[in-house]
């Protein structure tokens, strides 16, 4: 499927599917209370993408420190920018996806992914493949007696 048809879809069919989910948590639990958590869901969405934000942001100047290419932290950092827009929409369906993108191990997932799947014939694939045998490889030295 084309990219433009894929975002299409998305966008008629997200929603669609927050509204039901709303109407659904509603009739269970009161407008009120699902307004509030709404809201709720949101400011602690926000505060985590700050944490995790700001220690994706230290890895980054820490690798860039050692001499290494920081590559998943670079793939890293606008998956962390597209969960904080998920998080600040209102919705169930859109909340848990920007929670599944601070989730350290599922963003690592997205990155290999995105990496594999749409880097991979392209100059910056290879720099990303190489940043990840750098990191299996211990430094070290030896002298032979």
């Amino acid at each position: 499927m084309k990219t433009m048809q894929a975002l299409f879809l998305t966008f008629l069919i997200v929603p669609f599917v927050e509204i039901y989910l709303l109407l659904q948590v509603g009739s269970v639990i009161g407008a009120i209370p699902t307004v509030f958590l709404v809201v709720l869901t949101a400011t602690l969405g926000a505060w985590l993408l700050r944490q995790q934000g700001f220690a994706t942001w230290n890895r980054l100047q820490n690798g860039l420190r050692q001499g290494e290419i920081p590559a998943y932290e670079m793939v890293e950092g606008p998956i962390l920018l597209v969960g904080g827009a998920l998080l600040l929409t209102p919705g169930f369906f859109t909340d848990l996806c920007g929670f599944a993108c601070l989730i350290p191990a599922v963003r690592r997932k997205i990155a290999d992914y995105l990496i594999e799947q749409h880097l991979s014939g392209t100059q910056a694939g290879s720099i990303f493949r190489q940043a990840r045998r750098d990191r299996s490889v211990i430094e070290g030295e030896y002298e032979k007696h």
